[in-house]
């Protein structure tokens, strides 16, 4: 009795994972580096050329997050994960999207920039024009359209997915919906990439074609993160590990897609129809 748990709090034991997740991060960006300049970099006496240790570094981060949120869904179903334990963890996503928030603003400015202050062949802010001559710019009512239609149908499809747990505990309806939500959000990252098949330009072409890429192309790859973190929920509802009470991953997978959508919006608004 002398050991036994008499408060809110999850005291966290030893982990690895932090380290192990540091060094295959350091090990992927130094890798990237090595393969775009193989011959200007060298890890210790060895020249790194091609993408050998970007992608061992990139195993080694998704083997730490697969093992790392694997000892926190463990954590949930010992009861470690009290009401005070779930608050923390819902803060901490809210400033994980927040710092996502904060990268998305650095290619917003990047746009922008571009945008108002386009570089000419004379001077860097007259006589430019913006799209620059000989861009071809997407329909935004086309293929932008219709994928913007889809993305929002699908946060739809996780709203209401939530709303059925948590308000009607129907299990059925939620994982019905996630299954909806997770088409749609394939379907989307589908269309985007047969969007970028058709495109004109190439992404070293002009600051028009890296600002269009780098902040569409980012959206993206949020998208299909997103469409794991829906698809790993719908994993854990069929399972049930999930209930009415305690779901903070349905939670942040929710909350995580609300704001693809809503990056998604300005997107579409200030890149697909303010910039064609």
């Amino acid at each position: 009795m002398a050991h036994a748990k008499n408060h809110d709090y999850h005291i966290l034991p030893p982990s690895i994972w932090p380290f192990i997740g540091a060094i295959s991060a350091f090990l992927m960006l130094y890798g990237a580096v090595g393969w775009m300049h193989a011959e200007e970099v060298h890890l210790f006496w060895i020249p790194v050329s091609g993408p050998w240790l970007f992608l061992i570094g990139f195993v080694g981060v998704l083997y730490t997050m697969y093992s790392w949120w694997a000892d926190v869904i463990h954590e949930g179903e010992e009861g470690d994960h009290t009401p005070v334990v779930r608050i923390g963890l819902q803060y901490g996503f809210i400033l994980f999207i927040i710092s996502e928030v904060m990268f998305f603003v650095a290619w917003f400015w990047n746009w922008f920039k571009n945008a108002l202050y386009p570089m000419g062949p004379e001077s860097p802010i007259r006589d430019g024009v913006w799209p620059p001559e000989g861009i071809v710019t997407f329909d935004p009512w086309h293929l932008p359209l219709i994928n913007t239609l889809i993305l929002l149908l699908s946060g739809v499809a996780v709203t209401w997915a939530h709303h059925a747990l948590v308000h009607e505990n129907d299990r059925k309806t939620t994982i019905n919906c996630l299954i909806v939500a997770i088409v749609l959000g394939v379907f989307f990252s589908v269309l985007q990439a047969y969007e970028y098949s058709h495109a004109a330009f190439g992404l070293a072409d002009t600051s028009y074609a890296s600002a269009f890429y780098l902040a569409t192309g980012f959206h993206g790859l949020h998208v299909i993160i997103g469409t794991i973190f829906l698809a790993v929920c719908l994993f854990r509802f069929t399972r049930g590990q999930m209930s009415q009470e305690q779901h903070v991953g349905f939670e942040a997978a929710a909350w995580y897609w609300h704001f693809v959508d809503v990056v998604w919006l300005f997107l579409f608004g200030a890149v697909y129809i303010w910039g064609s």
